[in-house]
């Protein structure tokens, strides 16, 4: 068992919408995503991705994106609170972004889900709250693409997810190989 920290919200919408309305619990399906979610499925469920290709594999199924976001966000002016960027879940204590892929997280008691990739974000940030995009996306000292709106998983073990649950993270073997857009 690895590191250990804290979901602090759940959110799903059965719309697309941009933002997601925050939930008491969240159940996640096997193979699908979170239970009435809009983007919840086997293929993929993103616009842009049902435009290039509708029988790509869903890697997006649930999101995640790290509360400690806000806070430097915030520190920028922008205030952007659990559910505003379209995440599932919110999350505490753990670098999301530094996870290797393939890496399992448990959430609670029950629900289990493999990380995929990292959220590649979109102008629908700026509609949301202009400049805000140039916040969570950026370069690094080499010009590398930083991209820092949470993670992409799919479900790995069905279960319900809920606000205050814990979260472990078991870290895969071998080399690791560090997170890409999905």
């Amino acid at each position: 068992m690895g590191t250990a920290g804290r979901i602090t919200t759940v959110s799903s919408n059965g719309e697309y919408t941009f933002t997601k309305p925050n939930r008491d619990s969240i159940t996640l399906l096997a193979g699908l995503g979170v239970e009435g979610d809009i983007h919840s499925g086997v293929t993929v469920k993103h616009r842009s991705r049902i435009a290039q290709d509708p029988t790509q594999p869903n890697l997006r199924q649930v999101h995640l994106i790290h509360e400690e976001l806000f806070d430097e966000v915030r520190d920028a002016g922008f205030e952007v609170r659990p559910g505003d960027l379209g995440e599932n879940i919110t999350t505490s204590g753990i670098d999301l972004l530094a996870l290797p892929t393939g890496t399992v997280l448990r959430l609670g008691d029950e629900a289990v889900v493999e990380v995929t990739g990292l959220r590649n974000p979109c102008l629908q940030i700026d509609n949301f709250q202009q400049g805000l995009l140039k916040q969570v996306v950026g370069r690094d000292g080499d010009g590398n693409v930083v991209r820092r709106a949470g993670i992409m998983s799919v479900v790995r073990t069905g279960g319900v997810v809920r606000p205050g649950d814990t979260i472990t993270v078991d870290l895969p073997d071998g080399p690791h190989r560090p997170l890409e857009r999905v």
